[in-house]
């Protein structure tokens, strides 16, 4: 069976096939080949699933053996565990159920969102992965935002309702007659999973008996992705998981903003409000700050350098401007410290700075540059070194 649904000829028994909730089984030992760092072993039945279909590989064990990963070639599903088993033995095959289970609800659920994108927008699944914390599909064309809710709330009604799931392997003359969905054209024997009312799909992955099974279908996100768009999914436990974080977090929340839970989207807002009303307060002292800081300069000083506390981001730059107001040749402003390095920006109203700067970084590991009235950057040194540097530079200018 390949992950599009064509079946093929296998050395091994496919009991995922007869019965998705099988999850313990005996079976014999085929063959057992040594590779690099595992062991990969065929047997003549199985429930282990091998990867396919964008859904990954079952794991659990073969008696005392650990099986890390199955995968299917030519027609035969590889068996790779952690030690080896003797040829001719029987062995007790055991599934990490849970793990199985909750990829049948992902795969299960995308099914029902596939169908119903499909029905509603006429659009095809053309990706879908079932990853280790979430699922996603992506469809060929855009879902409005204001959509997604509602196709959610449709995805849930088929789960409510219960639904058995069909599993058809249809003769050539029944599958002319038959509409279900695939990613390529299938020339051999198909096999169509049917959702009854939302829809029918070729598909080799095991899924659940009824839709109720599935528990929960939740789609968390989309995003625009290749002319189409992404949507992922979560589905049963890894839905409730979500649902039990996000509730954790909310009442966290709550409880730091003194607010009700439904109040939070209000009590947030006022927030940020008071947050904005703060950066324009404190801008505004900053501004009162720079002002004082340029005013202290003795005006008989035509080449300034300095090194404020308390300023960074722009203000250097208004710093500058501030104290090159008062007719002075030139400002050199820097904030940081010895051991981290400083962030420096240069000016002059008379002369061009460039050649300054590239002196500069080149004696202090600096990087920057600009225009000839002002440059920045960013240098490593000590604070008595660069203010040196600077006053014996600009003597030169």
């Amino acid at each position: 069976m390949t992950e599009n649904g064509l079946m093929e000829s296998s050395q091994t028994e496919k009991l995922f096939y007869n019965n998705s909730h099988q999850k313990s089984f005996e079976a014999t030992v085929l063959s057992c080949q040594k590779k690099e760092n595992y062991y990969e072993i065929v047997l003549d039945q199985t429930a282990f699933f091998p990867e396919g279909g964008g859904q990954y590989a079952d794991t659990g064990y073969l008696g005392d053996a650990k099986v890390l990963d199955v995968q299917e070639q030519e027609g035969q599903i590889l068996h790779r565990t952690d030690q080896e088993l003797p040829v001719g033995e029987k062995v007790t095959g055991q599934l990490d159920w849970e793990l199985r289970f909750m990829k049948m609800q992902q795969h299960t659920g995308e099914h029902i969102v596939s169908g119903i994108v499909h029905e509603r927008y006429g659009y095809e699944n053309v990706g879908f992965h079932l990853g280790n914390e979430d699922c996603t599909m992506d469809f060929s064309g855009e879902i409005p935002v204001e959509d997604l809710q509602e196709i959610e709330f449709r995805a849930n009604q088929a789960v409510w309702e219960n639904l058995k799931i069909q599993i058809l392997y249809p003769s050539k003359e029944e599958e002319k007659e038959m509409t279900y969905r695939s990613k390529i054209e299938i020339t051999g024997q198909v096999r169509v999973v049917i959702v009854p009312g939302y829809d029918a799909c070729a598909c080799c992955a095991p899924h659940v008996d009824f839709t109720g099974e599935i528990g929960l279908i939740k789609l968390v996100g989309m995003q625009r992705y290749k002319g189409g768009v992404r949507v992922t999914m979560l589905c049963g436990g890894r839905a409730m998981a979500d649902y039990a974080l996000k509730q954790k977090q909310a009442k966290e929340i709550s409880a730091m903003l003194c607010a009700k839970e439904n109040e939070l989207t209000d009590a947030v807002a006022h927030l940020q409000k008071e947050l904005a009303e703060k950066k324009t307060e404190l801008a505004e002292k900053e501004q009162e700050l720079i002002r004082c800081k340029a005013e202290q300069i003795p005006e008989s000083e035509q080449i300034v350098c300095i090194f404020p506390e308390g300023i960074q981001g722009d203000s250097l730059r208004i710093l500058m401007n501030a104290v090159l107001e008062k007719n002075r040749k030139l400002c050199a402003v820097f904030s940081g410290n010895d051991a981290a390095g400083y962030r420096y920006v240069i000016g002059s109203r008379d002369v061009d700075v460039r050649n300054m700067a590239k002196e500069l970084n080149a004696a202090f590991e600096g990087r920057g540059g600009g225009r000839p009235e002002m440059v920045q950057g960013t240098v490593r040194g000590t604070e008595e070194e660069l203010q040196n540097w600077i006053l014996r530079k600009a003597e030169e200018l």
